[in-house]
């Protein structure tokens, strides 16, 4: 009862109804705290939000599979709703012709005609060497160490240059350590234990999150900053971590996305999910299928989004973090800020302007101690 006697309006005001606050939120509400949400968008769930377009359900910023092999991540949202299950199988587009992802026999057997793992291997390695990488230095070095010149410039250089905006030479590494390369016939593109789409979308899923809070839409923090922070004692921060700090030594750097729908008059345009395009051309780096994710649509027609990155200014969707030498610099600033801030909790990628997929935040939303 120890919140009972807090003489503010709510326990907790939470910034932001993505899938961080709305985590925080669904535990503090059963925990009998006074829960307070509030986000600038028209809309809850952040980036994981859905419209429906004339039928089909269209991930609004962009495709998410969640993925994880964290079996108790995994229980506790399918406790909320049930995931059903969905392998991502992307394929690239490159001059015409198409290659399996991730890496794998597939995508070798496309390339080069090989027939066999040893093949592929020996083939990698060849052009390995041919390039004399030591410890690699960039994104280039590390690509090209890990799969040889010709995977790098078919299937990652554009798409990586367009994404990014930044030559793949000006980038760090560890972007692309983690980068799957399989020597099986496995078009799976995640290498976790679980991977679905929620029952009824990712509304449904922040809607059961959010139940029993009080949530307001429209409302930026930073228009009536004074007002929100007197309406609890502690809050949960979920925006730009150095726009928190109004921008004391400088502002971080992201990259944002625009998207570009169209409705199509056939059931089945690309025939999968996701389709990337991996040369400078065109500027998109992919086309999403919505339906493909959805076994349930019956719709006649199909929609489709293209995806265009583009460099990020103030009134466009931060998306992605630059983890070049500078903005990690500036960002471990701010995060020593924020670890002296005993009543805020600063949560996601804005946040912390690290790049987590979305079991890494439901687990980090699990951990807070409120």
């Amino acid at each position: 009862m120890q919140s009972r006697q807090n003489s503010k309006p709510y326990d907790i005001l939470i910034v932001g109804a993505g899938l961080f606050g709305s985590v925080v939120a669904y535990r503090a509400v059963k925990a009998g705290k006074r829960v307070k949400v509030i986000d600038r968008r028209g809309h809850t769930g952040g980036n994981l939000h859905c419209v429906d377009i004339d039928g089909v359900a269209v991930h609004r910023y962009g495709p998410h599979i969640f993925h994880t092999s964290d079996t108790d991540v995994w229980q506790w949202v399918n406790s909320i709703v049930e995931f059903v299950p969905y392998i991502n199988s992307p394929v690239a587009f490159y001059r015409g012709k198409i290659y399996n992802l991730p890496f794998n026999m597939n995508t070798f057997v496309q390339l080069w005609g090989v027939t066999t793992p040893e093949q592929a291997e020996a083939k990698i390695a060849e052009q390995r060497a041919e390039c004399g990488i030591g410890t690699p230095q960039n994104l280039e070095q590390q690509a090209i160490s890990l799969v040889g010149t010709d995977i790098y410039n078919t299937l990652i250089k554009g798409y990586t240059e367009k994404q990014w905006g930044r030559r793949c030479a000006d980038l760090p590494a560890d972007i692309i350590r983690r980068l799957p390369v399989r020597f099986t016939y496995n078009n799976n593109y995640f290498n976790d234990t679980y991977q679905g789409i929620p029952r009824g979308g990712y509304n449904a899923f922040i809607e059961k999150l959010l139940e029993g809070a009080e949530v307001e839409l429209n409302s930026d923090f930073f228009d009536r900053r004074e007002y929100f922070e007197s309406l609890a004692s502690k809050i949960v921060y979920t925006g730009e971590i150095d726009r928190y700090f109004d921008y004391r030594f400088g502002a971080l750097e992201y990259r944002t996305l625009r998207f570009e729908d169209e409705r199509i008059e056939k059931s089945n345009y690309q025939g999968v999910a996701v389709m990337n395009f991996t040369d400078t051309t065109p500027d998109y780096t992919r086309i999403i299928e919505h339906r493909h994710f959805d076994r349930s649509c019956t719709a006649a027609h199909t929609i489709i989004t293209r995806e265009y990155p583009a460099e990020w200014s103030a009134g466009s969707e931060p998306y992605y973090p630059i983890a070049d030498s500078r903005n990690s610099a500036l960002a471990e600033k701010y995060r020593t800020l924020a670890a002296q801030c005993s009543n805020v909790i600063f949560g996601g990628r804005l946040a912390e302007y690290r790049y987590y997929d979305m079991h890494h935040i439901v687990k980090r939303a699990l951990e807070v101690e409120l």
